[in-house]
């Protein structure tokens, strides 16, 4: 047994505070001492390898030292000794080097043997047999420039997201020798996809460790670790150094509900369930038959938050995506009666998820106030982007599943049947700024038989091509943070397909290249038009002005910004009618104490010919004249273009 304090290395040191921590469910930085870490001299030199591992319940742990294919010839095997009390194994050894492949051979409580990868290590990789990796990074950053502004974007700028499964989304890279891009190939051509339509922020589906690559990285292994399908770990950072550099954030996709169970990573990893509930109906996801995190253990929610602090550490991300927080919240999500354990106080609620979700978002609000949380939280769950000290989850923002179905459900009616559904494009302004909310149009949208976003929309080639301007004119101009996922900018026509990549040929084909340049100009339009954006979260930034056309299935809002923004006009025509002598009222004066006087302007129009529209446009100035109107004293006449978004702004 050895004294905690006898490893000395910045990485690799194991002391008393750790232990005492670790035990109270409170480290932070598990990553730090737990894994493997090389140990160097003050010239430089590598002088060994700290391996530290927990395993409370086994009999023995040993780390098993194999030949890596870049020449690194090390074998052995190496006892580790138990630190006292902790659960945790250590050792260090002077024979082990960087680039050397390992896993910890666990004799169980039961006696039973099983060959792991390190749960905390920071590179694994699919080779032949998985295996962890010594990792020594050697990455210089360049973006210091980019870290150092970061949080004064935040509320300063607009915020726009591209959504990439990086395996399919760059296939074409590597396609010709059957392998996978590499982050450093993908670094500058999704950089300059992102910057020429203007996204703010790349999200990538989880990088994670993920050995099922059908499961798009949902069904993680390596909660420190990137796949190595796309390279190392410094190449990761290398692409979203560069990301940054462009001036391109990066959000990463994180999977704290639930973990694959595959026998050689976390499950029963002590010959014992460790990391996930014992008991089936609190352990076992019957949606995805995976494990799920018993939250109740201290050490396991060390080690959750741990992983994301890493991840914003390690590789600068700046923001995490939650998935699936719904089911960690309802102990009988997705279960029927008899299938769930009800809580302390006999209830529905995963008390031990919400403790757990509300420490991690503290955790990451303190020690990165200039990242994002977004949860994706398809329920009507209260207070999931209220602080915690108000009794919220503390989520910075969350996907709105409902304005998705329901703005999908509406335009997937043909126009002529559209009046007997109005609701389902006013209903979401009943709880838009119950939160703070992302409007999504992600992967799950165009998988599974679902078919692609064109794909949903009815009428011929003309009227499908304008449906979709009109779907993504809606969730640029309604409050909340567009996410728009990877072919949709391209209208691509099948339906997501991960072993294949997107349909580039699409990039400047009539019609698509029309819905490309709309994606770009709507972009464009909320860096413009400050009011499209910069009360998203706040009641008064919304006003409807017609809400009730439900004959002629016309909608009206304004959009209004902080004080000295003017207000932003959205008149959307959801037939292929034109509807001449259109009557809108207009505001005067607005809440920004910005004067508008009688004249606007049509600053953006889905029907403009560029985006493959019709070209029917309300044409110069045009002026308000004194004609009350929808509860205001000046009105203006329009033109309304078929099937379509147009936004007016004062002259």
């Amino acid at each position: 047994m050895i004294e905690p304090a006898t490893v000395r290395t910045s990485d690799g040191e194991l002391g008393e505070l750790d232990l005492y921590l670790f035990a109270e469910g409170s480290h932070r930085r598990l990553h730090h001492v737990l894994g493997a870490h090389p140990l160097v001299d003050d010239d430089g030199r590598e002088t060994g390898v700290s391996f530290a591992v927990w395993a409370p319940n086994a009999l023995e742990v040993d780390v098993m030292i194999g030949s890596d294919e870049r020449g690194h010839t090390g074998e052995g095997r190496f006892r580790l000794e138990p630190v006292r009390g902790s659960g945790i194994w250590h050792g260090t050894f002077t024979d082990v080097r960087s680039g050397d492949r390992y896993r910890y051979r666990v004799v169980g409580a039961d006696g039973s043997v099983s060959d792991r990868v390190d749960p905390v290590a920071a590179w694994s990789a699919l080779g032949a047999g998985r295996y962890s990796v010594v990792d020594r990074p050697a990455h210089h950053w360049g973006d210091d420039e980019w870290l150092a502004r970061r949080g004064e974007r935040l509320g300063a700028v607009p915020i726009s997201v591209y959504e990439v499964h990086l395996g399919s989304w760059g296939r074409t890279v590597g396609a010709s020798s059957g392998r996978f891009p590499t982050y450093t190939e993908l670094a500058d051509p999704l950089a300059d996809h992102a910057v020429a339509h203007g996204f703010t922020h790349v999200e990538l589906l989880p990088v994670m460790e993920h050995p099922f690559y059908g499961s798009w990285g949902y069904q993680s292994t390596g909660y420190f670790c990137p796949t190595d399908r796309h390279g190392t770990p410094d190449d990761l950072k290398a692409m979203i150094d560069r990301l940054h550099q462009r001036g391109v954030g990066v959000i990463l996709d994180w999977v704290p509900s639930h973990f694959a169970t595959d026998d050689d990573a976390l499950v029963n990893f002590d010959g014992t369930h460790l990391y996930e509930h014992a008991d089936p109906r609190q352990g076992h996801h019957p949606d995805w038959g995976s494990a799920i995190f018993n939250y109740g253990r201290n050490e396991v929610r060390a080690f959750l938050v741990s992983s994301a602090i890493s991840w914003l550490e390690r590789y600068h991300a700046d923001g995490l995506r939650v998935d699936a927080v719904a089911s960690m919240l309802y102990l009988d999500y997705s279960r029927n009666e008899g299938e769930w354990v009800p809580n302390a106080e006999g209830g529905r609620t995963n008390l031990e998820a919400v403790h757990f979700l509300r420490q991690f978002n503290d955790a990451v609000h303190e020690e990165y106030p200039d990242v994002l949380t977004i949860a994706e939280e398809s329920t009507a769950w209260p207070g999931v982007t209220a602080s915690t000290s108000q009794g919220g989850l503390g989520f910075d923002l969350k996907w709105d599943m409902g304005w998705m179905h329901d703005t999908l459900a509406y335009l997937s009616h043909e126009p002529v049947h559209r009046q007997w559904h109005h609701n389902d494009l006013t209903f979401r302004s009943m709880y838009a700024h119950t939160e703070r909310f992302v409007l999504p149009l992600s992967h799950d949208e165009v998988v599974h038989g679902k078919g692609s976003l064109l794909g949903k929309q009815p009428g011929d080639g003309w009227q499908q091509f304008a449906n979709l301007r009109v779907l993504y004119g809606l969730q640029w101009t309604t409050p909340g943070v567009p996410l728009l996922f990877m072919g949709g900018e391209l209208a691509v026509a099948r339906e997501w397909d991960h072993e294949s990549t997107l349909d580039w040929s699409l990039h400047d084909a009539p019609g698509h290249e029309g819905v490309r340049r709309w994606v770009a100009a709507l972009n464009a339009a909320l860096s413009e038009v400050p009011a499209l954006w910069r009360l998203d979260h706040r009641p008064e930034g919304f006003r409807w002005v017609v809400a009730d056309d439900v004959r002629q299935s016309v909608a009206v809002y304004l959009r209004l910004g902080a004080e000295g923004d003017a207000p932003a006009l959205v008149v959307v025509n959801l037939t292929p009618e034109v509807r001449h002598g259109y009557q809108v009222g207009v505001p005067t004066m607005e809440h920004s104490g910005v004067p508008v006087g009688g004249g606007w302007t049509e600053v953006l129009s889905s029907d403009d010919v560029q985006f493959g529209g019709s070209g029917v446009h309300n044409v110069g100035a045009l002026v308000a004249e004194e004609a009350p109107a929808h509860g205001f004293d000046r009105s203006l006449t329009l033109t309304l273009a078929p099937l379509s978004v147009a936004v007016l702004t004062p002259a």
